[in-house]
C-alpha cells in the first residue's frame, strides 16, 4: 500500500524489500493547470487564483491547425502570462515543426519547458537536444494509440514524459481509460531507465479520473476544464482535486 498526496516532489516512489511502496509523508502529484480551458478575458486574473489555489506550473497547449485540426495561442499569449506569474510555463508543442519556434518561445515570451510529440517528429533526438542546450527543460509526448515502446530510445536524453489520456486538439474530452496500462508500462520504464524523469498525464482529468491516473503512476497531472471550468471558481476546482487525491491507496 501507498499514500500519495498533492505536489512537491514527484520522483518515483520507491518500494521496500518486499516490493510495497511504502507511505508518502509529503506531497507527490503535481496539478498543472491548462489554459486551453480558461476564460481569456481575464486570463491573468485566474492564473493568478491557480496559483494561490496551489499549481505548481501552467500548462500551455500550442496548436497550428496542422499537427492536430485546431488553432489555439501562440508566444504573445505566453509572454503576457510570463509578466504576471513566476510560475513555471510548461509550453505543450502540438504543432508540425517545434524547432522552427523554439527560440520565439523562449527569447520573446519566457517559456520553461517544452512538451513535443513523439507523432510526425523523424528527429525527436535532435529537438530533444535543442531544447536541453537552449537550457530549458525537455519531455516527449505520446498520443494514445501510439505504444509506450517508443520511448524506451529517447528516455534517458528527456526530463519528463507526457502520456494523452485523449487524443490531443481540443479540451472537453472524456478519458480514455486504456491509456491506464500505458502509464503503468512508462511507469516501469522510467524506474527502470531514468528515475528522475516526471510523468505527467494530460487529457479528462477531474476530481474521479485523477485518482486513476495517480494510481497508475503519474506525478503530475494537468487539468483544464476540472480547474477553469468549475461552477464554483477556480480555487474550488483545484481543491476538489486535491480532495480526490488525499488519499490514493493501492
Amino acid at each position: 500500500m501507498y499514500m500519495a498526496f498533492i505536489s512537491g516532489d514527484s520522483r518515483p516512489m520507491p518500494r521496500d524489500r518486499n516490493g510495497e511502496r511504502p507511505e508518502i509523508e509529503s506531497d507527490a502529484v503535481k496539478i498543472a493547470p491548462s489554459i486551453l480551458a480558461a476564460d481569456f478575458a481575464c486570463l491573468g486574473e485566474q492564473v493568478a487564483e491557480a496559483k494561490r489555489a496551489g499549481a505548481d506550473r501552467i500548462h500551455i497547449d500550442v496548436m497550428d491547425g496542422h499537427f492536430v485540426p485546431n488553432i489555439s495561442m501562440g508566444a504573445p499569449i505566453v509572454a503576457s502570462l510570463r509578466r504576471v506569474t513566476r510560475l513555471p510555463l510548461e509550453t505543450h508543442m502540438m504543432i508540425s515543426a517545434p524547432d522552427l519556434f523554439l527560440d520565439e518561445f523562449i527569447d520573446e515570451a519566457g517559456s520553461d519547458s517544452f512538451l513535443v510529440h513523439w507523432e510526425g517528429n523523424a528527429n525527436l533526438h535532435r529537438t530533444v537536444q535543442r531544447i536541453k542546450t537552449l537550457g530549458k527543460r525537455a519531455g516527449v509526448v505520446i498520443n494514445p494509440a501510439t505504444p509506450a515502446a517508443v520511448l524506451e530510445e529517447i528516455l534517458p536524453d528527456v526530463d519528463q514524459v507526457l502520456v494523452m489520456t485523449v487524443d490531443p486538439g481540443f479540451g472537453h474530452q472524456h478519458f480514455l481509460k486504456t491509456t491506464l496500462a500505458k502509464i503503468r508500462r512508462v511507469r516501469e520504464m522510467i524506474e527502470r531507465v531514468k528515475p528522475a524523469c516526471d510523468l505527467e498525464v494530460d487529457g479528462g482529468i477531474d476530481a474521479a479520473t485523477a485518482r486513476l491516473a495517480v494510481e497508475a503512476g503519474a506525478h503530475i497531472l494537468v487539468a483544464g476544464s476540472a480547474i477553469f471550468g468549475d461552477r464554483d471558481g477556480v480555487a474550488a476546482g483545484m481543491d476538489r482535486l486535491r480532495a480526490s487525491l488525499h488519499l490514493v491507496e493501492q
